[in-house]
């Protein structure tokens, strides 16, 4: 995973979000996507990719199933029901998050 230590709190919120715009993906896929999305600055390696994965399947948001592709059986995730629930609440959490650390951040010394 990228160095930056503000990505491990998002990453269950970005995987939950590229379920949801590509309906389902394979671990490769997911590690590749986030890296073409953020032209690099976002590596994911499977050391945290995997058991964020895993966490949301044993929480019920995610569902998963297996299909062989070139003689390879690949491992795919998709959304629960509850799980599409999830990226919506996950989003505003994170929206809510940034507008408030962006007002912080934005903040001007008082003048005298």
């Amino acid at each position: 995973m990228s160095t930056n230590p503000l990505l491990k709190g998002s990453l269950q919120t970005i995987i939950l979000k590229l379920l949801e715009d590509n309906d389902q993906m394979y671990g490769y896929e997911i590690t590749q996507k986030v890296k073409e999305v953020s032209e690099g600055g976002i590596m994911l390696t499977e050391g945290a990719l995997y058991p964020a994965l895993h966490k949301l399947e044993a929480d019920g948001f995610l569902e998963t199933f297996t299909q062989v592709v070139d003689n390879r059986v690949r491992k795919y995730y998709r959304l629960t029901e509850q799980g599409g629930k999830e990226v919506t609440s996950k989003l505003d959490e994170a929206q809510s998050f940034i507008d408030q650390l962006q007002t912080l951040l934005n903040l001007k010394p008082a003048t005298k």
